[in-house]
C-alpha cells in the first residue's frame, strides 16, 4: 500500500491532460481571481479619482468635467462590479467587465481631457495614458487573452487620439507612439510571464497537495499497519492496549465500568500439529471473523491478543451482559462446526474457552482485570474447556496466591530466594552416577516453601522463566560441572526460553566463562507441554546440538507430540513418565510400558525411566536392560553440598534369579 502511496504524485500528473489541467487551474483560481479583480478595481478607482488633482495642475479649465466623468466612470464601473459578484458571475465575466471599465476610464478621460485650451501641457499629459495599458497587464490579474485584447484596444484609442490631436508636431506623434507600442510589447510580455509563473505556481501547489495527500495516506495506512493484526485484520495488541487504557481512563474518570474477555481456542496447538499451519490460519480467520461479528452485535471491541487468543472489551453495567456476551460466542463457534477430529476430549468441532473479568471499586490497576480475566479463562480450561468461567472475587478457589508468587519471582533472584536442588541419575546395571537433573525451588519471603508446578506456570506466564532459566544454567555450569562434582547435569527448559533471541548464545557464552564441554549440559524439553513445533524452536535445538550440549525429551508418553518430535529431532535421551513404570504391576501396563521401551530402542536414543521408588522398580529396569533410572528410591533432590555421588545402593549386573522370576515380564 505505501509503496503506491509512493508513486501517486509521479503517475497523477501525466495522467491529467493539459486542458483537463487547464480546467483544473481555471477552476481552483476561480474564487481567487473574483477577489483579487474586486480588491483591485476598488484600488484603481481610488487612484483614478486622486488622478483628478493632476486634471486639477495641468488643465484646469476643463476639470469640472475630467472629475465629472472620472466620477460617473467610477460609479457604474463598482456598480457593475458588485452585481456582478451578488449574481455569482463567473471569475471570466467580472474580468472583462473590470477591463471594459479601465478601458472607459480612459476613454472618458481622454475625450474630457482634450478639451483643453492648455494644448501644450495637453501634449505632454497624454502620456498619462500608458498607465491604463500598464493596469491592466500588470495591476490586475488578468489572463493573458483578456489583457492582451484590452491593451491592444488601449493602444489603438491611444495612437487615434494622436492622429486626430491637431497641435502636435508629427515627430511628437511619432515619440509618443513609439513609446505608446513599447509599453504595449513590455507590459504584455511581463503579462504573459507573469500568466505562466501563476500556472507553474498551481502545478506547484498541485503537486505539493498530492504529495500531502499521499504522505496522509500513507501515515494512515502505516497507522492501520502497526495497530491491525496482519492474519485476522483484528485489532493487534498494540491497539488492544491503547483502547485498555481509554477504556481504563474513562473508569477512573467517570465510573465508566468495562468488562474484559479472554478468548482461546481449545487445542489449536494440536489442531496446527494434525492439519498443518495453514488450515490452523484459516481457522483462525474463520473464528476471528465470526467472533468480531457477535462482538459488534454487543457493541464491543476485539482483538487477537496473540496466537490463539483473542480479547474483547465491552461496556458492562452488570456481569451478567458480560456473561451473556461470552456464552454467545462459545455458542457460535461451536455452531461453525469447524472440524477438529483428533482432539482428546471426544468433541470433533472446534471451540472456545472463555475467561471473563470486570472492573470494581477495588479495582486499582488495568492489569488487575487482565490477570483476573486470565485466571478466570485457566479455570475455563481446567473444567474440560468449551466454557466460559467468569471471576468470582469472592470464590475461595479464585483467590490463589499466584499474584505473590508473580511479585516474588520478580525480586527471586535478588532477595536469595530461587535455589537448586539435584536429583541424581544412575545407570542401572552399574549403580554409579551418570549424572543428575536440576530441580528449582522458591520459597516467599516469609520462608514458605512453593511448589513447583505451582510457580512455574506463574513464571512462564509472567515471563520471569527466562531470567530464572538463564540463572539456573550459569549456577549449574559454576556449582557442579565447573569442578567436576558430576559428569553430566540436565536442566529443564521452557518452550518460551527456546524461543527467546540469544538463548543459544547465552549458552555458548556460559559454556566458555566456566570451560565445560557442551557434552556435559542437557536440556530437558518436557513433552506434555503443548508445543508448537515451529522453525524458532527447531532452529534453537539444531544451535544447542552444535555447542555439543544434549537434548533429552522429558515425561514422554504423557503429551500429544513424542512421535512428531523423535520424528524431527534426534534426542540423545529420552526420560519415560514414571506412570508407566508405577502401571506395570498389571500386564496390560507392562506391556504398554515394553511397546514404548521398544519404540525408543528402534530409534536409538538413550532410555531413562522416572519414578524409580522401590527395589522391584530398579530391579524390573535391570532385567528391561533400561539404561539409567531416576526416583527416590535411588535418590532423593539435595543441594549440591549434600549430594551422594558413589554408588549407595546394592546394583549387580548378575540379579537375584527368585526376584527375576518375581518380578519379570
Amino acid at each position: 500500500m505505501h509503496v503506491l502511496a509512493e508513486t501517486a504524485v509521479a503517475t497523477m500528473r501525466p495522467t491529467l491532460s493539459p486542458e483537463r489541467l487547464r480546467r483544473l487551474y481555471k477552476h481552483r483560481s476561480e474564487s481567487g481571481r473574483k477577489c483579487a479583480t474586486r480588491s483591485g478595481l476598488w484600488i484603481a478607482v481610488a487612484a483614478y479619482l486622486a488622478y483628478a488633482f493632476t486634471d486639477y495642475l495641468f488643465i484646469g479649465d476643463v476639470v469640472r468635467y475630467t472629475v465629472a466623468g472620472r466620477v460617473a466612470v467610477s460609479a457604474g464601473a463598482l456598480c457593475m462590479l458588485e452585481l456582478l459578484l451578488y449574481r455569482k458571475a463567473k471569475a471570466d465575466t467580472v474580468d472583462m467587465a473590470a477591463a471594459a471599465s479601465v478601458l472607459a476610464a480612459y476613454l472618458v478621460w481622454l475625450l474630457t481631457a482634450q478639451m483643453t485650451t492648455v494644448r501644450e501641457a495637453f501634449s505632454y499629459y497624454m502620456v498619462f495614458g500608458a498607465i491604463f495599458m500598464m493596469s491592466v497587464n500588470l495591476f490586475f490579474s488578468f489572463r493573458f487573452p483578456l489583457a492582451l485584447a484590452a491593451s491592444v484596444t488601449n493602444m489603438l484609442i491611444f495612437i487615434g487620439a494622436l492622429c486626430l490631436f491637431a497641435p502636435m508636431l508629427l515627430v511628437h506623434k511619432l515619440i509618443l507612439g513609439a513609446f505608446c507600442i513599447s509599453c504595449f510589447i513590455f507590459t504584455s510580455y511581463v503579462n504573459l510571464q507573469l500568466n505562466r509563473e501563476r500556472y507553474k505556481v498551481f502545478l506547484n501547489a498541485l503537486e505539493a497537495s498530492l504529495q500531502q495527500a499521499a504522505a496522509e495516506e500513507r501515515g494512515r495506512a502505516l497507522l492501520h499497519l502497526s495497530n491491525t493484526d496482519s492474519l485476522t485484520g483484528l485489532e493487534n495488541r498494540r491497539a488492544i492496549d491503547q483502547r485498555l487504557r481509554d477504556y481504563w481512563q474513562r473508569w477512573q474518570d467517570k465510573r465508566a465500568p468495562f468488562a474484559v474477555l479472554l478468548i482461546d481456542v481449545d487445542y489449536f496447538k494440536h489442531y496446527n500439529d494434525c492439519y498443518g499451519h495453514q488450515e490452523g490460519d484459516r481457522c483462525l480467520v474463520a473464528v476471528s471473523q465470526l467472533l468480531q461479528s457477535v462482538a459488534s452485535s454487543y457493541g464491543s471491541i476485539i482483538g487477537r491478543y496473540g496466537g490463539e487468543e483473542f480479547i474483547v472489551i465491552t461496556p458492562m453495567h452488570n456481569s451478567e451482559r458480560a456473561a451473556a456476551l461470552a456464552e454467545a460466542m462459545c455458542a457460535a463457534v461451536r455452531a461453525l462446526a469447524w472440524p477438529h477430529e483428533h482432539r482428546r476430549d471426544g468433541t470433533t468441532v472446534i471451540t472456545v474457552s472463555v475467561g471473563v473479568s470486570y472492573t470494581r471499586d477495588h479495582t486499582k490497576q488495568v492489569d488487575k482485570v487482565i490477570h483476573e480475566a486470565d485466571r478466570a479463562l485457566y479455570a475455563a480450561k481446567a473444567t474440560g474447556r468449551n466454557t466460559v468461567v467468569v471471576f468470582d472475587p469472592n470464590d475461595p478457589q479464585s483467590s490463589d496466591d499466584s499474584e505473590d508468587i508473580a511479585a516474588t519471582l520478580k525480586i527471586a533472584l535478588e532477595h536469595g530466594l530461587v535455589s537448586l536442588v539435584y536429583q541424581p541419575i544412575r545407570n542401572v546395571q552399574t549403580g554409579d552416577m551418570d549424572g543428575v537433573e536440576a530441580l528449582m525451588r522458591l520459597r516467599m519471603l516469609d520462608g514458605t516453601a512453593v511448589p513447583p508446578d505451582k510457580f512455574i506456570p506463574v513464571a512462564e506466564r509472567t515471563g520471569s522463566i527466562v531470567k530464572l532459566g538463564r540463572w539456573a544454567i550459569r549456577t549449574v555450569c559454576r556449582d557442579l560441572l565447573a569442578g567436576d562434582l558430576v559428569q553430566v547435569a540436565s536442566v529443564n527448559v521452557s518452550p518460551i526460553e527456546l524461543k527467546t533471541p540469544g538463548f543459544a548464545s547465552y549458552v555458548a557464552a556460559t559454556l566458555a566463562e566456566f570451560d565445560v564441554a557442551g557434552a556435559r549440559l542437557a536440556f530437558e524439553i518436557t513433552e506434555g507441554v503443548e508445543l508448537e513445533i515451529d522453525q524458532d524452536l527447531v532452529r534453537c535445538i539444531s544451535d544447542l546440538r552444535a555447542l555439543g550440549a544434549q537434548v533429552w525429551l522429558d515425561d514422554f508418553g504423557t503429551g500429544f507430540a513424542g512421535l512428531s518430535w523423535l520424528r524431527l529431532i534426534d534426542f540423545d535421551t529420552v526420560k519415560i513418565d514414571r506412570s508407566f513404570l508405577h502401571d506395570s504391576n498389571t500386564e496390560r501396563g507392562k506391556r504398554m510400558l515394553l511397546d514404548i521401551i521398544s519404540l525408543l530402542r528402534n530409534r536409538g536414543v538413550r532410555i531413562l525411566v522416572e519414578g524409580v521408588e522401590t527395589i522391584e522398580h530398579q530391579l524390573l529396569m535391570q532385567q528391561y536392560g533400561i539404561n539409567q533410572i531416576q526416583g527416590y528410591y535411588i535418590g532423593r533432590p539435595a543441594p549440591a553440598a549434600r549430594l551422594e555421588t558413589g554408588n549407595v545402593l546394592p546394583f549387580s549386573r548378575n540379579l537375584d534369579s527368585k526376584r527375576l522370576s518375581r518380578n519379570g515380564p
